[in-house]
């Protein structure tokens, strides 16, 4: 190393977040490891290059970062949050959520402080486990489990739908119109919101608005299979006259 006094290993951590920050990675990783190389107990150094080996699916070598920067720092929120997300895509689920409930019950900060990369990565972990309560039929603990992921991530118009179809499914089809238009309003372009806003529509009666939903999807997706199912479904409802009408 240049320098090896603690001015010199600063300046090196310094220059490794620096390189972190703009995404210059293989820079950054020669910086952070040099720092590695003096033991030196920067616990935000081992959380950097977790986030890196994790990006690049090294994700024992992720794993080991956080762990270490948690050693040295038992209060790093983040560290902690990086590494649910890790032993997640390990496979190593029931750990993940044992350090998940430890974090959040240690952390004073709101949700959206998180990093941007932890809370959609959390977020999509809430779906999974509300689309496997969704598939089961247990809707209370789905639409719980949705709104807890779009707590975190609200603009994820997947996850929205998802919701909004749940609600449909389990009878409060006003709260499924309500959540699906915001998708359309949010990510009009969208088109499993909109499709899914249609069956909404046309589950509260509303069949010349399905209409309208579904002929948009056409516009911008001619080959839209379900979109075309629905209109020639709504066709065949309308019989000769072939005008779907509007019922309260």
């Amino acid at each position: 190393m240049v320098d090896g006094g603690r001015a010199g290993l600063r300046e090196l951590v310094a220059r490794g977040r620096s390189h972190y920050l703009a995404g210059e990675h293989p820079e950054a990783v020669a910086c952070l490891t040099e720092v590695l190389r003096e033991k030196a107990p920067y616990a935000d150094v081992y959380d950097m290059l977790g986030f890196i080996y994790h990006q690049e699916g090294r994700l024992a070598e992720a794993e080991e970062m956080f762990r270490e920067a948690l050693r040295i720092n038992p209060s790093y929120t983040e560290a902690a949050l990086n590494l649910v997300v890790t032993c997640n895509d390990l496979g190593k689920y029931a750990e993940a959520r044992t350090i998940y409930e430890r974090a959040m019950a240690a952390s004073k900060r709101a949700p959206r402080e998180l990093d941007p990369f932890v809370k959609g990565k959390i977020a999509n972990m809430h779906a999974e486990v509300g689309t496997a309560y969704r598939a089961v039929a247990l809707y209370d603990e789905a639409v719980g489990e949705y709104e807890r992921a779009l707590a975190l991530c609200p603009a994820f118009a997947d996850i929205r739908t998802e919701l909004g179809k749940t609600r449909r499914e389990m009878g409060d089809v006003a709260g499924s119109i309500r959540e699906l238009e915001r998708v359309r309003t949010e990510s009009p372009r969208f088109t499993a919101g909109r499709i899914h806003l249609g069956l909404g529509y046309y589950a509260a009666g509303r069949r010349a608005d399905a209409a309208d939903e579904w002929r948009a999807v056409l516009s911008s997706e001619p080959d839209n299979r379900s979109a075309r199912m629905y209109l020639a479904m709504l066709e065949t409802a309308a019989g000769p006259s072939g005008s779907p009408g509007r019922a309260g």
